[in-house]
């Protein structure tokens, strides 16, 4: 996926396997969270980010939101 290695996840204590094939190894990205009223005003970096963890092997992709 890049240049980076893929590594082992732990969200809330717990080892995080993928939901579809169970691999355990990820690659980790940041991703906004756009809104379409934000979009139509042109305030897109004004949205939230939230973190995604994209399975090696299958390459589904996991979304966790921060908690407030």
């Amino acid at each position: 996926m890049g240049r980076e290695e893929s590594t082992t996840v732990e969200v809330a204590g717990i080892q995080l396997r993928c939901v579809i094939c169970q691999y355990d190894r990820f690659w980790k990205r940041e991703a906004q969270l756009n809104t379409s009223v934000a979009t139509f005003f042109g305030f897109d970096w004004a949205n939230e980010s939230g973190t995604c963890y994209i399975c090696e092997q299958c390459g589904y992709i996991h979304w966790f939101l921060p908690r407030q």
